[in-house]
């Protein structure tokens, strides 16, 4: 999953914490602005939590961006001119101290997102779309099966490092965003096009409701089960 050019060096999550709360000179503006202060992310503006989605996951979207394999619109639109300006060695910082921060998640409000106008989905219905996917037709009338979150993601959405990153408790609007960017092929850097072949199928309802669930779900089914930490590829980066 790590693309080409990064850094032979050690990660250094002390450098990555410079550069996330003070920037880069006037070419990278602070992660925080956007990310929030300890990388919880931001409904308002559409800014994921990056942590502890995933080490190898931010330094692929890092690369990604600097790559132009993955080009935001909107807020996001910046991402890539920051990404070009950060070295492969400080894109692996960066993503070291994002994945370093394991404060509880700040969880999406979804009673004030309604209330402030946005569409929020069903909660309960997200859950059958996560856990065990759904059958779903086509345009053509063909029936197709769409594939849980679970199936890659794990359970709730906690991740599989160091391929799949971790979207439980992922910040509502963004998750959202995403889904529709898939659905519609505006972002097109998954492998295999794994998730634009399962978000083709989903309607903006099931959208909704997926993102509802996930931005609530606990990442345990209690009794001792044990949350991945994302990091194996942290270790050995070099």
């Amino acid at each position: 999953m790590l693309a080409s050019g990064v850094a032979s060096a050690a990660p250094n999550a002390s450098n990555g914490k410079t550069i996330f709360e003070n920037g880069k000179g006037d070419e990278v503006q602070p992660c925080l602005t956007c990310h929030m202060d300890r990388a919880q992310g931001s409904d308002d503006m559409g800014a994921p939590r990056l942590a502890g989605i995933g080490y190898g996951y931010v330094v692929k979207q890092l690369t990604n961006f600097a790559d132009d394999k993955r080009v935001p619109e909107g807020l996001g639109a910046v991402m890539p001119g920051f990404a070009k300006a950060l070295t492969p060695q400080e894109r692996t910082d960066v993503a070291a101290y994002v994945n370093s921060i394991k404060d509880e998640p700040e969880l999406s409000d979804l009673k004030a997102l309604a209330e402030a106008g946005n569409e929020v989905g069903d909660a309960s219905k997200g859950y059958q779309l996560v856990m065990t996917g759904a059958e779903r037709k086509t345009a053509e009338g063909r029936s197709v099966h769409v594939a849980a979150c679970s199936a890659c993601h794990d359970y709730n959405g906690r991740g599989v490092d160091p391929v799949f990153p971790k979207i439980g408790q992922q910040k509502y609007t963004y998750l959202v965003n995403q889904l529709q960017n898939w659905k519609s092929g505006a972002r097109a850097n998954d492998p295999s096009a794994i998730m634009r072949n399962v978000a083709k199928n989903l309607t903006d309802e099931d959208i909704h409701n997926v993102a509802a669930y996930l931005s609530k779900a606990p990442p345990t089914r209690g009794g001792g089960d044990a949350v991945p930490n994302n990091d194996s590829l942290l270790h050995g980066a070099h």
